[in-house]
């Protein structure tokens, strides 16, 4: 059995409608006003979901996404024919993590960005107790897509959360623990049904590939 304790959530669940622009004017407070202008949704609702969050250079950092950031890629491609520099710039942009982290000036030890659909989520919490580091920040999130749902290739919600998970059982609000052995592989919960179970500090349990996914919370 290997295990790490949950020490800090924060989930970022906003307004179906929200787009980039009100969610520049919703966190303007709470994030750096230098980089505001350049970020993407999902790297702004990243950076709400991180406040609070003291990451130190030996901490690593878990990312996982499915889609990332498709309504800014979106965005850009509906500005043709005159296609606008700032859309591009962020529709290139460095993933939401990674703005959080430019605009904050921190070093981490590791990044792992994943990227996947299925087993996302069992997939980033294995590296996240998997990693040596001693406080690890599991992250994760999506923008809303517009047409590119249509093609399965955007989510059709925005969302974002943060999770630090550490060894150190006082203080936990939770715990995660995968038990090795022979189980039936079960459909784990998405990335998103991960965030709202986040935000509603709901237990869960599935069995994956391998053994069987726990989350409690105290």
């Amino acid at each position: 059995m290997i295990s790490r304790f949950i020490h800090q959530v924060r989930v970022e669940l906003p307004e179906a409608t929200e787009a980039a622009a009100e969610a520049r004017r919703r966190l303007a407070d709470r994030l750096p006003r230098t980089a505001l202008r350049r970020m993407t949704h999902l790297g702004l609702l990243v950076g709400a979901a991180l406040e609070g969050a003291a990451l130190g250079s030996d901490d690593a950092i878990v990312y996982a996404t499915t889609f990332a950031e498709t309504r800014s890629l979106e965005d850009f491609l509906t500005s043709f024919p005159a296609a606008s520099p700032l859309l591009f710039q962020t529709s290139i942009h460095p993933g939401g993590v990674q703005q959080v982290l430019i605009g904050r000036q921190q070093p981490v030890a590791r990044l792992w960005p994943l990227a996947g659909r299925l087993r996302l989520v069992e997939q980033a919490l294995l590296v996240a107790l998997l990693e040596p580091a001693p406080r690890v920040a599991l992250v994760g999130g999506e923008e809303r897509g517009t047409w590119m749902l249509e093609h399965h290739m955007a989510s059709g919600h925005a969302f974002a959360f943060a999770t630090v998970l550490t060894r150190e059982a006082a203080g936990a609000a939770g715990r995660v623990v995968f038990a090795p052995g022979a189980r039936t592989v079960e459909a784990g919960p998405s990335l998103q049904d991960f965030a709202h179970a986040l935000a509603e500090r709901r237990p869960l349990h599935w069995g994956g590939f391998g053994g069987t996914w726990t989350v409690t919370w105290a």
